[in-house]
């Protein structure tokens, strides 16, 4: 087993292609690995991966050692206050997603963010009222239970020390604080542990010391998640709740429940693609557009001409999603949206020549009769045996809800603002949504996470996700075809610039290392251009026919990184 503990990767988030690319962001790290590799947001928790592969752990066993870890060194992205997708591909061939998003609390209502007949969207965004029910502890130990090798206590306990003995922030740690600031000064037990005696925001290479989280740790590792569903730390946050104007209860916690969901199946161009499926609206688009994809030759295709078709693809997906995707336990969500039939339709949709206005959803066959069942920071690991892991964990924007539940050191999320408040009305993102994702009781929100396993004959041979809100389905994708269709190299395929369209609003989301020209042409085929800074964060990890593992993680610190 090689010793990979300082090399950071991932698998997460967002991709791109794209030509005439001009000063594009480096890749982190790039290696390549011999019978284990793990992939995660921070150099400590990929050690912790690698750790436990060292101590007799399998892939399941590094995943949840980075998740844990990744709720420390990366709590502004990921925590135990959040909640996380996980693919599993099993070394016998079966995939295992479990469903890990967060559930609405009991008195959570459908208008619950209105005022006077309006959405206020700062309601879902930060404070008592924004959080759901997290559910990341739970799938880490279920699938230790069913899967690992190892205890959840051998990932807590290591973790644990990290937090207690304090960590340096890194470049994205202090860009969120400096962002959120205003918000986190709102709560004196965040404002506390985050900011400085003075109220300004903490500096890149300044030591955070999370002691209560140190505890709150400690207390799992001998008490089981217990401490966390429905024990001390669910009665910790009620109070807090019912002081502060919240609806949590400990039972809320004590009612949580993972899901275990089929995973969706696609196929592309000789591959089989496994992806995550309703509450994560990514599984489905990343289908729904691969298979529009499929009828067109993109090798062939000279680079701007095949950014035009993947964005007029993409615009079709987001327009399809803002209608149709929600929780399937709650809405019917239609398993034709990644029917090859209807790809085909919505692929002759596309000019050519020029951008297309979609004016709104499509209706995909059997929409109201064959649905998915209702039952139901990106890190990757992987072992020879055939046991790969794809997991996207967050508490949503920078620092979710900016809630820290007094004496426990758990930074809340705010997934509520992934429900639609009022349908019409976007969220964070710029998203929007119907009647499908509205709020209810116990209902997960829609969420654009990606974790994506694709096999060759059997094989996994990729696997790739991201960071960045409804960018993650789009870099996803982009990798994937970067890979698969232009047989880049994986360093490539992540390394380059990105574009991104989700249909409203109307224009293409680009980065600006891309050439004029590249802008000139695009803008002659019609589109309109939102010329961004590097954005995103995607990772992913590669078995070449040789047997040999590559992984590679990239982070555009200049952009937005916020877990979706």
């Amino acid at each position: 087993m090689m010793n990979l503990s300082r090399i950071l990767l991932s698998v997460s988030f967002f991709g791109i292609t794209c030509a005439a690319a001009v000063d594009a962001p480096p890749v982190r790290h790039h290696h390549r690995a011999g019978k284990t590799i793990a992939a995660a947001g921070h150099p400590l928790a990929t050690e912790a991966a690698m750790n436990a592969f060292r101590n007799g752990g399998n892939a399941v066993d590094a995943a949840v050692a980075a998740g844990l870890t990744l709720g420390v060194v990366d709590a502004h992205n990921s925590g135990i206050g959040g909640g996380c997708f996980m693919l599993i591909h099993l070394p016998n061939g079966k995939v295992v997603a479990i469903d890990g998003r967060e559930m609405a609390p009991a008195k959570a209502q459908r208008d619950m963010f209105l005022r006077g007949g309006n959405a206020v969207s700062q309601l879902s965004k930060t404070g008592p009222l924004a959080s759901g029910i997290p559910g990341s502890l739970a799938v880490y130990d279920h699938a230790l239970r069913h899967f690992g090798n190892r205890k959840l206590s051998d990932a807590l306990l290591p973790a644990a020390k990290i937090a207690e003995e304090g960590f340096a922030i890194d470049p994205v740690w202090a860009r969120k604080l400096r962002t959120y600031a205003k918000y986190i000064r709102q709560f004196p037990q965040s404002a506390a542990l985050l900011l400085k005696d003075d109220g300004s925001p903490m500096l890149e290479g300044d030591v955070v010391v999370f002691k209560n989280l140190a505890r709150t740790y400690r207390a799992i590792a001998n008490d089981g998640i217990r401490h966390f569903y429905g024990g001390a730390f669910a009665r910790a946050t009620e109070r807090w709740m019912k002081e502060n104007g919240g609806i949590i209860t400990a039972q809320d916690f004590a009612n949580y429940q993972i899901k275990i969901r089929e995973p969706l199946r696609t196929t592309y161009r000789g591959h089989e693609v496994y992806g995550f499926p309703p509450p994560s609206s990514g599984g489905v688009h990343v289908a729904q557009i691969l298979n529009m994809l499929e009828s067109f030759d993109l090798a062939a295709m000279e680079a701007v001409q095949r950014m035009h078709v993947v964005i007029e693809a993409q615009k079709l997906a987001f327009a399809d999603r803002a209608f149709w995707l929600g929780d399937a336990d709650f809405a019917n969500v239609p398993k034709g949206l990644s029917d090859k039939r209807y790809a085909r339709t919505l692929a002759a949709k596309i000019d050519l020549q020029k951008a297309t206005k979609v004016g709104g959803h499509g209706t995909p066959p059997r929409s109201t009769t064959d649905l998915f069942s209702k039952h139901t920071t990106h890190f990757t690991t992987a072992d020879a045996s055939g046991l790969w892991v794809a997991c996207t964990a967050t508490i949503n924007t920078g620092f979710g809800s900016k809630v820290i539940i007094p004496g426990t050191g758990v930074i809340m999320n705010n997934q509520m603002d992934d429900f639609s408040a009022q349908p019409g009305v976007p969220n964070a993102f710029g998203l929007l949504g119907a009647e499908a994702n509205a709020i209810a009781p116990g209902k997960r929100p829609l969420s654009s996470m990606s974790p994506t396993i694709v096999l060759k004959d059997g094989r996994p041979i990729m696997s790739v996700g991201a960071a960045g809100g409804p960018t993650i389905i789009t870099q996803s994708l982009l990798a994937i075809i970067r890979k698969l269709d232009l047989d880049m190299s994986l360093k490539e395929a992540l390394e380059r610039p990105r574009y991104h369209h989700q249909w409203s609003p109307d224009q293409v989301r680009i980065e600006k290392t891309f050439s004029e020209g590249v802008f000139e042409q695009l803008r002659r085929l019609g589109h309109r251009l939102d010329i961004h800074k590097p954005f995103g964060a995607s990772h992913a990890i590669a078995l070449d026919e040789k047997g040999i593992f590559e992984g590679v993680s990239e982070s555009r610190i200049y952009g937005r990184v916020d877990g979706h």
